[in-house]
This record gives structure tokens, sequence and C-alpha cells, in this order.
């Protein structure tokens, strides 16, 4: 029986908009009925990219057409690149040429790219249809699957434009994981990492003695690791999901320096987790430098995250560049920087006020 957690959302429509993220194995095999137990589809556009397509996203198409629903299956090219205006706009034309309406389904069946285009398409589309998040990789799986942010990148900063839009319902399948390549493998690990440091220290210890088995991808540990970090991103996507408290800010400990090293290097250069695993610690020892935490913290992150394969040091970026990529944003307000940072192991907050010296300081020695 797969694994079940539900995002109980809050508010208006809460009902409509709160949903399940099923984790099990051959559960691709099985995403029609998922599909149809959360939605009268008739119709479904799956949403794919050129590394996924066979045999991931094929499958889920015959699922869904096994099921009595029409599938019509779009592939993007693989790729960070795919992330933008440009391909979403292509994506608009494919569904009118499809005769998508507002009853159609949008099913997006791959990674991180995938879900944040797909979704973002689907958010805009005739004003929003539902989709369903199919994630297949590990990143995907434990981080931007859930929580309903989707969006595309512009030339000058990541993320910037987006919608929160959240899914009907997002399904994992661990077999995916079988076929995922070794660095996009690792890279998924530096989310999990995350929400050991920002939200459960026992699990970051947890993580800290089984790196071995998390390396030789064994099944009892990724089941886990990755229903454990969805449930930790539900408990805040809960409270928090459009971003209003602050409490859904901390989700984005060392992504400030992430995106502006992925900005700033060319979008794919670093995979999305190297780039959190840089980013994680420039933000640790940035509150280091604030006192507000001691060295021991950021050595044990450095630590863990080398022992899983992931960097933890900025290579050759201009620093006016990055700190021009860090002041677009979505944290910082009215022209000044703000960082989510640690203030002990499973807790950060945001914190403002930080001066450009401070920012320089921390990637002089992050390199």
């Amino acid at each position: 029986m797969p694994t079940t957690i539900r995002v109980a959302l809050a508010g208006q429509s809460a009902g409509e908009r709160s949903y399940d993220i099923a984790i099990g194995r051959g559960a691709l095999a099985a995403a029609g009925q998922f599909v149809l137990d959360r939605l009268p589809a008739r119709h479904a556009v799956v949403i794919t990219d050129s590394g996924v397509r066979q045999p991931h996203a094929e499958l889920v198409s015959r699922s869904l057409a096994a099921s009595g629903i029409k599938s019509d299956l779009v592939e993007v090219p693989a790729g960070e690149s795919s992330k933008s205006l440009a391909e979403g706009e292509r994506l608009y034309g494919e569904l009118v040429k499809l005769k998508a309406d507002r009853k159609t389904v949008i099913v997006a069946v791959g990674g991180g790219v995938i879900g944040d285009l797909a979704g973002f398409v689907a958010a805009t589309f005739a004003r929003g249809l539902a989709f369903v998040q199919v994630p297949t990789t590990l990143l995907a799986h434990v981080d931007s699957s859930v929580g309903g942010k989707v969006g595309v990148n512009l030339p000058a900063a990541k993320n910037i434009v987006g919608a929160f839009w959240q899914p009907a319902g997002v399904l994992i399948d661990l077999d995916t994981l079988t076929t995922l390549p070794e660095r996009e493998y690792r890279s998924g690990l530096a989310e999990v990492v995350k929400y050991g440091v920002i939200l459960d220290a026992d699990f970051f210890a947890w993580l800290e003695s089984h790196t071995a088995e998390l390396l030789a991808r064994d099944p009892a540990a990724l089941e886990h690791v990755i229903a454990r970090s969805c449930r930790l991103k539900a408990d805040v996507v809960e409270r928090d999901e459009r971003e209003l408290t602050g409490l859904r800010a901390v989700l984005n400990y060392g992504h400030t320096f992430c995106h502006a090293i992925e900005t700033v290097s060319g979008y794919g250069t670093y995979l999305h987790g190297e780039a959190v695993a840089i980013g994680m610690v420039c933000a640790s020892r940035l509150a280091e430098s604030l006192g507000r935490v001691g060295s021991d913290l950021t050595a044990r992150q450095v630590s863990l995250l080398a022992k899983l394969g992931l960097p933890t040091a900025i290579a050759n970026l201009d620093h006016d560049a990055l700190l021009t990529a860090m002041h677009h944003d979505k944290k910082a307000e009215h022209g000044q920087l703000r960082f989510v940072l640690p203030s002990r192991l499973g807790s950060v907050e945001v914190v403002g006020g930080i001066s450009e010296a401070s920012v320089r300081a921390v990637l002089r020695g992050c390199e």
C-alpha cells in the first residue's frame, strides 16, 4: 500500500485545494485511476521532457488512456532552459491545437523544470486548469512537486515569474529513481539535507548516520527520507500557503545564494540541488559571521554534503554579478537583502538588514 501524506490547506475553498501525496512503487501504472479519483477527467495533456518520455511519460499516458481519459503527450527539451516564457508560449499553442478546454487536466511528468513549467501553464491557460504532479526525480519528489509554487525563469532572475497553483494530487513512484542519473540523484539529496537544517535536527542526525544507505539508493531509506521531507514541507505549506506570514520563506534556506549562482553561471551549469548545497554553506557562514551560530553547525553541513557527493564551494563567479542577482530575489524588500539564516540546527528565520560587505566577505570565504 502506498504511503499517503495529506496537504490540508486552510482558508477559502480549502477543501477543494487540499490534496494527497501518494508515495509507492509501481505507481505510474496506476496514474489513470489516481487522476480519476480526484478529478472528473475526460481529457489530459501530459507534459514531459525528452529525457523521461520513455519510459515514464509514455507509461502514464497509457494508464490514463486505459482509464478512459483521452491522453495527449507534449514533449519539451530536457534542461533548465525549457523553464522559460518562450517555452510556455509554445505549450499554450499546443494546448490550443489539442482543443484543450477548462475541463482539461495537465499532468506534469518529470523533474522540477517540468513541474514548474507545466504548473505555470496550467495556472495561466484558460484562467486555470487542474493539474497533477508526477515527479520523476528525487529533488521533485521531496520539494518542487509539493506546495503549489509554479513558474519560469527570466534571464536576470530565477523563478521570478510564477503563481501559487496547487496540484490536485502528487503521485510519487519510487521506482523512477532507479533510472535517475547519479548526478541528478545526488542533487536531490541537497533538498533532503535542507529539511534537517531548517526543521528537524533529529532528521539531520539520521541523515548523517545513513549516508551509505542513501548513496546506495536503499529502498527503505529512500521511502523514509521522501515521506519525511514531504511531511515537513506540507506542515509549512499548510500554515503559510502563499508565503504571507514569513513561515514558508524558511523553505528557501540557501536559495538566495543558490538562485544567484544559477543565474550568473548560466542556467544548467549547476543542477539546482548542487547550487542549493553551496547556498546552504554560504548562508550558514553568513550566520556565523553575524554571531548567530557557531562554526560547528557549518562544519556538520559541509561534512554531510561532501559525503553525499555535493559541492560546497563557489568556483569563479563574479561577486558583483552575484549581488545584482540577489537583489532580484523575491525575499528582497525595498532594495534590502534578506536571507534565511539558521539560529540552531533545526531552526531558521528570515533576517534583513545585512550589508553587501558582509555578503561579499562570505562569498570570498566560500570560494
